[in-house]
């Protein structure tokens, strides 16, 4: 589990890296720079809210003696404010992929306190349906309402896939400059 754990956290790091080798408009130097500068963001900001929200958490505890709950709640929420209130496609990547881990927590928790009953069946299969027919339906007639980075992956998979030359399509990149 630890190593489940460990990959699911470089996934973060690492999405500027799948997200520029998928799009060749860049040379390989700045993709390269693009994902070295991502990363370096990425890595800074969280460094930063833990600095932050640590500190905090140990000025409010020294104030009140004491550390409660909502010590937590309030210096998460002033760091997420400084360090994380930007909106930038690495802070946006961050909080999207928090909010989904946070709606599922929830959700466990409302079952655990029992404010709603336990599934009799998995709930996923449900939830993976609507989220993709969501997110079909919002590409295909409301496209600028998706973030820029979704759309264009949205686009290469579903609409650039359409035009096929040979299987270096699928191996490299489908969306020729040349004429072949």
């Amino acid at each position: 589990r630890g190593a489940l754990t460990r990959l699911g956290e470089c996934r973060v790091l690492f999405f500027p890296l799948l997200t520029v080798c998928l799009f060749p408009s860049l040379s390989l130097r700045e993709k390269l720079r693009s994902i070295a500068q991502a990363t370096y963001a990425h890595s800074r900001n969280l460094a930063y809210f833990v600095f932050t929200y640590k500190g905090l958490l140990a000025a409010q505890s020294r104030l009140q003696g004491k550390r409660i709950p909502f010590h937590s709640f309030l210096a998460a929420c002033i760091g997420g404010w400084l360090v994380f209130g930007d909106n930038n496609p690495i802070n946006s990547q961050i909080i999207m992929y928090l909010l989904s881990r946070i709606l599922f927590g929830l959700s466990r928790l409302a079952v655990e306190k029992g404010y709603i009953p336990q599934p009799r069946q998995d709930p996923f299969p449900l939830l993976a349906a609507l989220v993709w027919g969501t997110v079909l339906w919002l590409f295909e007639y409301h496209r600028g309402t998706l973030q820029p980075s979704l759309q264009a992956s949205m686009t290469y998979l579903y609409e650039d896939s359409e035009v096929w030359h040979d299987l270096s399509d699928f191996l490299v990149y489908n969306k020729r400059t040349d004429s072949k």
